[in-house]
């Protein structure tokens, strides 16, 4: 009788000790290794050990994995015994049924349970006796790594010991889109999020005005009318052409006119523009918006020429308009309001054809490809081929796209509305 007490006393710990191992698989297969760093930073001896163990991952999980396996096979071949020796050869039929109740409600749902809705506090705690584990079994954990990365080889999957799935940029993007699905992230700051994250897939070209719709000053004009149009703009700092509009040899600002004028030296009529203008500042449009911001900020400037790879001036970008990309438009009392995208009471929407793709997406939540071209008329070019007429329609991306607006060889408006 006694023989038999024992025999249960070993299974109730063995059912304990897989508990252990399934929880703690589970805690540190989940705990927030951001959480943890901030912890170890804190002096968290702990959260220093659950770091150390999820870097080497693969240790971490075949060890546990391998107790938690010899603990539940024990732990049924005890409990077979046991019945065989009250019920004969059905023993084992009822030690299958109550063993794998047992172990499924016990070792398996409670703890994962518990640790999947306390992962930091369960991994911290239990983090000192995982590590003497893993240790107990690296050495075989070693050699069944080996073993099946040489199977999985003869199938022509291979794995490398160190293989990440996922950069760190599309981790953060799974993490954001999944808590804003879940309403801890409102989509605003998701978007900005998002947008932060993308500075270095973006180049300059993409975010720049164009040349056709850049504010421009020719020097050959009389001081006194550059002075009024400077006055007159929305803008601070204008570049300065001669001769042709590409041909750029400087930028002002209008502040300094401002100064030239107050001070009372010169008046509108006898300014030197080219005197106070600043040197222009060229810059390649594959640069990416992270390498721009970074040289923005680095030479305290705020706006730059954008050329081609033959040199030609494309356009201008500026430090708001790169600010823009991450917080959205900025306005102020002297910009120009442009009708960009309307809302029509059918549900669908009249754009401008010079509207950017990344903007759209971003406005009404839409999923246009945005590697394609840069302003939705330039992708409704690209995908059909060709310059459409008035009135033609496209279906591409579950949205139908008309032709509301065209002059020459340019698309200035689209209707768009869902299929």
């Amino acid at each position: 009788m006694e023989n038999y007490w024992f025999v249960l006393i070993a299974i109730l710990v063995l059912i304990v000790l897989s508990a252990f191992f399934s929880g703690s698989e589970t805690a540190l297969t989940a705990v927030s290794r951001s959480r943890m760093h901030q912890l170890a930073k804190k002096g968290d001896k702990r959260a220093s050990l659950v770091i150390n163990l999820i870097e080497k991952r693969d240790r971490l999980i075949g060890a546990l994995l391998i107790g938690n396996n010899l603990v539940n096979i024990l732990a049924s071949a005890l409990a077979t015994s046991f019945f065989i020796n009250f019920y004969g050869e059905s023993g084992v039929v009822i030690a299958t049924v109550v063993m794998t109740v047992v172990v499924v409600v016990f070792a398996e749902v409670m703890p994962k349970s518990w640790a999947i809705t306390n992962a930091d506090k369960f991994a911290t705690s239990v983090s000192p006796i995982v590590r003497i584990i893993v240790l107990v079994f690296s050495p075989l954990t070693y050699v069944m790594a080996g073993f099946v990365r040489r199977v999985l080889r003869l199938f022509g999957i291979q794995i490398t010991e160190e293989q990440s799935l996922l950069s760190a940029h599309d981790e953060l993007r799974g993490t954001m889109d999944i808590l804003h699905k879940e309403g801890s992230i409102i989509k605003d700051d998701k978007d900005r999020l998002d947008a932060i994250l993308d500075l270095h897939d973006l180049d300059v070209g993409d975010v720049m005005i164009h040349r056709t719709a850049m504010e421009s000053i020719n020097i050959d004009d009389a001081s006194e009318k550059i002075v009024k149009q400077i006055l007159a703009s929305p803008y601070t700092r204008i570049p300065i052409w001669r001769d042709e509009v590409e041909n750029i040899i400087g930028v002002v600002h209008a502040k300094d006119v401002l100064r030239s004028i107050a001070s009372g030296k010169r008046t509108a009529k006898t300014l030197d523009i080219m005197k106070i203008a600043a040197k222009p500042w060229f810059v390649p449009e594959t640069t990416s918006l992270q390498a721009q911001l970074n040289a923005f900020l680095r030479n305290k400037a705020h706006i730059a020429l954008v050329v081609d790879e033959y040199g030609e001036v494309e356009g201008i970008v500026t430090l708001e308009d790169i600010l823009e990309e991450i917080v959205g438009e900025i306005a102020d009392e002297h910009d120009v309001e442009v009708a960009g995208v309307v809302p029509q009471p059918d549900g669908s929407y009249l754009i401008d054809g010079i509207v950017p793709v990344r903007d759209i997406n971003r406005a009404l939540d839409w999923e246009l490809p945005e590697d394609e071209a840069t302003t939705v008329a330039g992708l409704v070019i690209h995908e059909a081929q060709m310059i459409p007429e008035e009135k033609q329609t496209f279906t591409f991306y579950k949205k139908r796209f008309v032709v509301t607006g065209r002059e020459k060889n340019r698309i200035t408006q689209l209707r768009i509305r869902d299929l």
